[in-house]
């Protein structure tokens, strides 16, 4: 070999390297991947930041500081095993079950409103089953996202039309959805359930001049709901800085802010949080980013966002590569539903938004949000598995228990005929 060719093909490596981890990026199996990956590292960073957040609540209240860290963590065992279920559900399947989904969680939701319903901070949109409290509203998300993609995906063709935009989707099935809950006062969860409809038109090539009507009436839902509540009004005021008494409405948001600032850039530690001692309420809850923030500094809550950004990107490759318009719709809803409720709580905890009260998804302590979320995770990884190729490069891939039980008897042959030489 000559000198002058060996630098050549030298100089080639990095460059097929490079394109060889693209290909890889363009393979039919990265979604189902990233999906899992992020979904895993999401529900063990919150059970982490969960445990920390909520020791010091859980042993006032229980005089244990894992109570509230191992209820969580059971409900996280629940929501894999229901991920695992739902990813093995083939996409028709999903079509047949998307008005049941849809009726299950409306009925739950009406029963909020008898006997059985439990009010918490003003909103009664929890139900109670024996030792364990319930939120319907979060099956109306799934229903919501499941029944969008199966009625405009049968419409595809008539949507330049706003009575086939209507009916049925927006009126009865949206309309009646977010009534249910607006019956239970929980402004959070009717912001969310309205992007998801947003999210589920748009990716079905809904004209934008239609939004305008169908969002003039849920704007002015909206707006009733704050101007008829005190407590809202309060909110606000916070908000806008017109009420600045740290003993009153501002204390939750004043002191998620002053966590943030005691974090700084690196944070003071995990477990080091000096708010979730009695400072700030719903540490573990509604203001976990802002433990994040105080313990983990600056790299924790960009971590959080990165993981989201993923979540997203991996359901925007979803959304481009499928010919199934019931999976793009979906696929669109589920996204729109996580990542919008995630921009409302951390907006919420950086004053960006005023403090309307919803989980960060698959972070925040909160059985009914967690089961749910990873619950449209696992359609999601359904719908992965249905892209062209994946199905059959996942089964052609040997798990690494196969993996490891053909490496030891070749191990033990070798040995052996070592000793019999």
């Amino acid at each position: 070999m000559s000198s002058a060719t060996a630098p050549a093909r030298a100089g080639t490596r990095p460059g097929s390297r490079i394109a060889g981890w693209l290909a890889r990026f363009d393979s039919p199996v990265t979604t189902y991947y990233v999906l899992v990956c992020v979904t895993g590292a999401l529900v063990i960073f919150g059970l982490i930041m969960v445990l920390s957040a909520s020791a010091v609540v859980s042993l006032d209240k229980t005089s244990s500081a894992y109570t509230i860290f191992l209820k969580q963590a059971g409900f996280a065992a629940v929501g894999a095993v229901v991920l695992a279920v739902a990813s093995r559900i083939r996409v028709a399947g999903w079509k047949r079950l998307a008005l049941p989904v849809l009726v299950v969680g409306i009925v739950l939701q009406l029963l909020v409103l008898t006997p059985m319903g439990v009010d918490v901070n003003g909103n009664q949109n929890w139900l109670r089953l024996g030792r364990l409290s319930v939120q319907p509203s979060e099956i109306i998300k799934v229903g919501l996202v499941l029944t969008g993609g199966l009625v405009l995906a049968a419409k595809r063709r008539s949507l330049h039309s706003f009575s086939h935009v209507l009916v049925p989707y927006l009126v009865p099935i949206a309309a009646v959805s977010i009534a249910a809950v607006v019956l239970g006062h929980d402004l959070g969860t009717v912001l969310v359930l309205g992007a998801i409809v947003a999210g589920v038109l748009f990716a079905a090539g809904v004209p934008l001049r239609w939004f305008v009507i169908a969002g003039l009436p849920f704007l002015g839902v909206a707006v009733a709901f704050i101007v008829t509540s005190p407590n809202r009004l309060g909110r606000f005021d916070v908000w806008l800085g017109r009420d600045t008494n740290e003993f009153g409405a501002a204390r939750q948001p004043l002191h998620g802010r002053y966590a943030l600032a005691d974090g700084g850039w690196l944070g003071l530690g995990l477990g080091a949080s000096r708010e979730k001692w009695g400072l700030l309420s719903e540490p573990h809850n509604d203001f976990i980013f802002a433990i994040i923030g105080e313990e983990l500094g600056l790299p924790g809550t960009l971590a959080v966002l990165l993981l989201l950004a993923c979540l997203a990107v991996a359901s925007y490759r979803l959304v481009t590569r499928t010919d199934d318009l019931f999976v793009r719709v979906a696929t669109a809803g589920v996204m729109t539903w996580i990542i919008v409720q995630a921009l409302i709580n951390i907006g919420a905890v950086i004053n960006l938004l005023p403090v309307i009260g919803v989980p960060l998804p698959l972070v925040s302590s909160g059985g009914s949000s967690l089961v749910t979320t990873m619950f449209a995770l696992g359609i999601l990884l359904s719908f992965a598995r249905s892209e062209p190729g994946c199905a059959e490069a996942l089964s052609a891939r040997p798990s690494a228990l196969r993996r490891s039980l053909a490496v030891l008897p070749a191990r033990a042959r070798s040995r052996g005929r070592r000793s019999t030489s």
